[in-house]
């Protein structure tokens, strides 16, 4: 089941989001998230009209799907880009599509017009992911990101909603 994230699945996140942070390329950061700072965020975005989605099996929260303005100022409120993370247990069910697909029809029930993902470089299951969803890539940033000790390019890829 799909819906919108509350408070208190914050930890739940918090629990994905940093055992993707401290095992995997998926995102070049290595601050782990606090369930604190979720719960502000999801407060935040559904005040800003901002999605903010967890997909639910039996009450545990096996993955999570946002977006946000993808750059500040005006002339960019129309395109957001997103972050989607699931558990191991989650992935290849159709889970991820499924959120995607959620965040997806908000953004354009909201008046957006563009997604964009921001992919690692060496996630190639991600990049795989957002084809088959539409996604197309418009940039590779050449080593933007450092993470383990190596540099590590940014992929772009964007939908038109």
């Amino acid at each position: 089941m799909i819906r919108s994230a509350e408070r208190n699945d914050a930890p739940a996140i918090a629990a994905i989001w940093n055992d993707i942070i401290r095992h995997t390329a998926m995102t070049f950061t290595t601050e782990e998230k606090t369930a604190r700072a979720i719960s502000a965020d999801i407060y935040l975005k559904r005040e800003k009209g901002h999605g903010f989605f967890v997909f639910l099996e039996k009450g545990d929260v096996l993955g999570f799907v946002t977006y946000a303005p993808f750059r500040n100022g005006p002339g960019y409120r129309h395109t957001m880009e997103h972050t989607i993370h699931l558990t191991d247990q989650a992935r290849g069910r159709g889970i991820g599509r499924a959120l995607m697909a959620t965040a997806e029809g908000h953004a354009r029930a909201t008046g957006m017009h563009s997604m964009i993902a921001g992919i690692s470089g060496e996630n190639a299951g991600g990049v795989g992911f957002h084809a088959a969803l539409g996604y197309r890539e418009i940039a590779r940033l050449p080593e933007v990101g450092y993470k383990y000790k190596r540099w590590m390019d940014l992929i772009l890829m964007q939908k038109i909603l």
